[in-house]
């Protein structure tokens, strides 16, 4: 049963997400977040970032990871082959009809009107991610984060695999919100020696 919630997961999402690897995410965030549960928002944020940071198809090397998450080896076979089967299928099918009739007015206009849709769903995904990150750093740090990824990114020209790297580094040697150090200071020491003298007392 576990196997075959994996394979219509990545299927549906593969089957419907049109415009590539990117577009997939948010169906991808649909399945696997909200409808079956498998990760929690945090967990999904750490892999799509991990995810980017390395070489090959965003969407297949989520539903590789997922599905090795969810069922070992066999749900990682399972998961990458539902991705990418609904794209072999109707490319095997469907590549020489499509090739014909790709410059027609009618075909054009299906592609405009499916690309907002796309829009709209990473801008609401990104949205969620923004939350997320105010939550755990704080307004001015998500802010000043996110100025810089989008200089980095349009001004600078930036890979986001680089980009990825220098914020995770960035991470690593800033101190997380609401961690407190687990050293004492004398003060507390000198409270708790008190305390402890008027009890012996």
């Amino acid at each position: 049963m576990t196997l075959w919630q994996i394979f219509a997961a990545f299927f549906r999402v593969g089957i419907l997400g049109y415009g590539g690897g990117p577009s997939s995410i948010p169906l991808v965030h649909k399945e696997v977040v909200e409808k079956y549960k498998w990760m929690n928002e945090e967990e999904f944020s750490d892999v799509l970032a991990l995810g980017n940071a390395l070489p090959g198809p965003i969407a297949t090397k989520m539903a590789g990871y997922i599905g090795y998450r969810v069922a070992g080896i066999l749900g990682s076979v399972v998961g990458v082959l539902a991705m990418v089967l609904p794209t072999v299928i109707i490319m095997i099918l469907l590549l020489g009809f499509l090739m014909s009739i790709k410059n027609s007015p009618r075909v054009q206009g299906m592609t405009n009107a499916v690309r907002p849709v796309v829009a709209v769903m990473l801008l609401v995904l990104a949205i969620d991610f923004f939350k997320k990150s105010w939550t755990n750093y704080g307004k001015w740090q998500s802010m000043g984060l996110g100025v810089f990824s989008f200089i980095a990114l349009v001004s600078l020209n930036l890979h986001p695999a680089f980009l990825i790297g220098i914020l995770l580094f960035y991470a690593i040697i800033t101190k997380p919100k609401g961690e407190t150090s687990s050293i004492p200071n004398q003060s507390d020491e000198r409270t708790n020696e008190g305390e402890k003298g008027e009890g012996e007392s």
